[in-house]
């Protein structure tokens, strides 16, 4: 496998499109994939038309990211708009690509997509692994929608973001554009796939037990005290300096955590909203009658786990990688906010001379060691895909 990254900052979506596309492609012969990743500002229908002329008949997949996206040559982002592209070339690769906009639920549109992304790679079998993309609300859904196809198969990927949590994002695959919905791309290869998805956050003596839940995502009570008031007494603070937006500001350096059965991974939990009945809006499921942690890390801590993460995965790596796919949450990236150039610098140190693109998701994907694949929210996601 060989990949390589394009970007741009035009003004003009298709052209944009179609420099990053020509950067991309420089080297590379028999590309199967293009991830593309790109500003909310874009005519997205526009700068999907300008990749296409540069990459005729290449399969793409991605959404609209938080602010901006890092590769080798920086934070790429412009008042005009972005698009990073990583382009994947493996000759001996198959790689199906299919998106649909949510329908009748959004487990049966998982299901559909799968089926899709199979007969798109001319393959009846389960991939060797895949991505995901889907709109923020319901990815555990859209993912058991897809298991129930294929299995138990290891993923990566990370949720469609805008830069104001608007829902002004975005999901592409090929000429395919919605707001709601999932993308996948399945792989059929030889090439490995490794993943690390961490939080990189520390645990706190801050535990308690989930009481009531309504619906999938509002946290109620936490040991039977409205869930606000029981966080605001944990970081020593009023319950009203919490309410509405407060608290996800206040909750990137401390969020939640839920622990799989194995402790093996906390997956975060990103407390979006106080509402006015005590309860948090919160940005992926819980379940009652399982602990909930109290997490922690500094804004320092935050900017280092972005190349210590990588340098991790490298660790644990079976072959030389050819890329790597780095799924980076917005929300951490908001609380990095103007420091984000220390980012850059340690993530293009760790990486060296291997090409890599970094996207920042309002979701994250990806799964630990012998666990099921799981999302979060304040996570990273690093994934290698080796030559």
């Amino acid at each position: 496998m060989k990949a390589n990254v394009g970007h741009s900052v035009a003004a003009d979506a298709k052209t944009a499109g179609a420099e990053a596309a020509a950067m991309a492609k420089a080297g590379l012969a028999d590309i199967k994939l293009a991830f593309v990743y790109s500003s909310v500002a874009y005519d997205l229908k526009a700068m999907l038309e300008g990749i296409r002329e540069e990459l005729p008949g290449i399969p793409l997949v991605g959404n609209t990211s938080f602010t901006g996206v890092i590769c080798a040559d920086g934070f790429i982002s412009g008042d005009d708009g972005f698009v990073g592209i990583l382009a994947l070339d493996d000759v001996e690769a198959a790689i199906g690509v299919a998106g649909l906009p949510k329908g009748t639920s959004a487990r049966e549109t998982g299901q559909d997509v799968a089926h899709q992304a199979m007969a798109k790679a001319g393959r009846n079998a389960p991939p060797d692994y895949f991505y995901m993309a889907a709109s923020p609300g319901e990815e555990e859904q859209y993912l058991k929608g897809i298991t129930n196809v294929i299995g138990r198969v290891p993923m990566f990927g990370g949720s469609a973001a805008d830069n104001s949590i608007a829902g002004e994002w975005s999901l592409y695959a090929d000429e395919k554009i919605f707001p709601d919905g999932v993308t996948v791309a399945f792989f059929y290869t030889t090439k490995a796939m490794t993943n690390l998805f961490t939080g990189a956050y520390r645990e706190t003596e801050d535990v308690g037990i989930i009481t009531k839940v309504a619906g999938d995502r509002t946290l109620v009570e936490i040991n039977g005290v409205p869930a606000v008031d029981m966080y605001a007494k944990w970081v020593g603070t009023d319950a009203a300096s919490l309410a509405g937006g407060n608290l996800l500001v206040a909750t990137i350096t401390s969020p939640l955590g839920v622990k799989d059965r194995l402790g093996d991974l906390i997956a975060i939990r990103h407390p979006m909203n106080g509402n006015e009945d005590g309860s948090m809006a919160v940005g992926a499921n819980l379940s009652e009658k399982t602990a909930v942690i109290r997490m922690e890390a500094t804004v320092d801590e935050l900017i280092a786990s972005a190349s210590e993460t990588l340098e991790a995965l490298q660790e644990s790596l079976p072959a030389p990688a050819a890329a790597y796919h780095l799924v980076h949450c917005g929300g951490r990236r908001a609380g990095i906010d103007a420091r984000i150039g220390e980012v850059v610098d340690a993530v293009k140190e760790a990486a060296g001379d291997v090409p890599f693109l970094m996207e920042f998701t309002f979701g994250e994907y990806g799964f630990t060691e012998d666990g099921n694949n799981t999302t979060g929210g304040l996570m990273l996601s690093y994934t290698a895909l080796s030559k």
